[in-house]
């Protein structure tokens, strides 16, 4: 295919999307679009499982992001690729507290290899951290440990915000403004791990990231639209995703916030319908009257991973890998999450 076939191929593609994916149905999603998005403001933000990718993202390409929000989450690299250590020191402290040492090491060797970013460039990100302290599945103490691996990576400690709640369990907290959420309770958590805590917990990170934040409007369903996910070819993703895309961002030159949900929250590709995450985190609010797009990825379950997690501890890499490199630039949902960056930040 020559150079000119390409360009006029992304543009059809991208004006296909315009018109057919408001009314796309599930079984036949449009290709993701370039829009040619905004570079200066990119930022990651993620529950659970997804809070553990949204760090791996920032981590393995820092100079491309300049926020990071972490929900119900513990440090980068806690599991360092094995599964035993998942479970006993980054979901539950039976092993002890994360190793905070052991994991600037892997860093240190991942930065020699060039398979993470500078120090320097992670050092300028502004983080937003949420833990509730009575959270059942992933306990405070490995929140705890996050906020002190950021604090140590950071140059200055205004550069993050830390909350931890007192009786709020393991999820989102979301204001449910249209009442068709089905919150959670905020101690008891659980699905849809939307907590009804009274926080609006994306209006805290957006403001916290960006001091400049419009007030929220009413998010409007025609403009999460579905998409492909099957051409950015990678072990645990679903076939479909979702993007909120406000009417004025199809011409580019909006910011983008990743939004990665948790551990059975994800799209069911035999439904394909938008799920309670990507319709009422809140993002969507901010969307419009902050000329924001939310990229909404989706992870699927598997034998391998049951509950449909974003992989943490490297169950989507090579099985033969002793060491695998699920938590650096050459992780393949890590790199499969960037392409869809890249898609989103390129000229039409």
């Amino acid at each position: 295919m020559t150079h000119l076939s390409r360009a006029n191929a992304s543009l059809l593609a991208g004006l296909a999307f315009f018109v057919l994916a408001p009314q796309a149905t599930a079984d036949s999603p449009d290709a993701l679009p370039a829009l040619g998005l905004s570079k200066d403001r990119l930022a990651t933000i993620g529950v659970s499982s997804g809070g553990y990718m949204a760090a791996q993202l920032a981590v393995a390409w820092p100079e491309r992001f300049d926020a990071l929000g972490l929900v119900a989450a513990g440090p980068w690299g806690c599991a360092r690729g094995e599964l035993g250590v998942a479970l006993g020191q980054c979901m539950f402290t039976r092993l002890g507290d994360p190793d905070l040492a052991a994991i600037d090491s892997r860093l240190a060797d991942y930065r020699e290899l060039d398979r993470a970013g500078s120090a320097e460039s992670l050092d300028d990100l502004k983080v937003y951290l949420w833990h509730g302290e009575d959270d059942g599945t992933i306990d405070p103490d490995v929140g705890h440990a996050a906020a002190r691996q950021w604090r140590d990576w950071l140059a200055d400690d205004d550069q993050l915000k830390t909350v931890f709640q007192d009786g709020a369990g393991h999820g989102w907290p979301a204001l449910d403004a249209a009442g068709e959420a089905g919150l959670a309770d905020c101690e008891e958590g659980g699905a849809p791990f939307l907590l009804d805590c009274g926080l609006d917990l994306a209006g805290e990170a957006l403001g916290w990231w960006w001091d400049d934040l419009a007030p929220a409007g009413e998010a409007d369903d025609v403009r999460l639209l579905a998409f492909d996910q099957s051409e950015f070819d990678a072990k645990g993703l679903a076939d479909t995703g979702f993007v909120y895309l406000p009417k004025q961002c199809e011409s580019g030159d909006c910011a983008l916030v990743v939004a990665l949900h948790g551990c059975q929250m994800g799209v069911d590709d035999d439904e394909g319908a938008a799920t309670p995450f990507t319709r009422a985190s809140g993002l969507n609010r901010y969307a419009k009257s902050n000329d924001l797009v939310v990229l909404y990825p989706q992870a699927e379950a598997s034998l391998a991973n049951p509950k449909g997690c974003w992989d943490w501890w490297g169950f989507s890499e090579s099985t033969w890998q002793r060491d695998p490199l699920h938590d650096s630039r050459d992780g393949r949902q890590v790199s499969a999450l960037m392409q869809m960056v890249d898609r989103l930040q390129e000229a039409p």
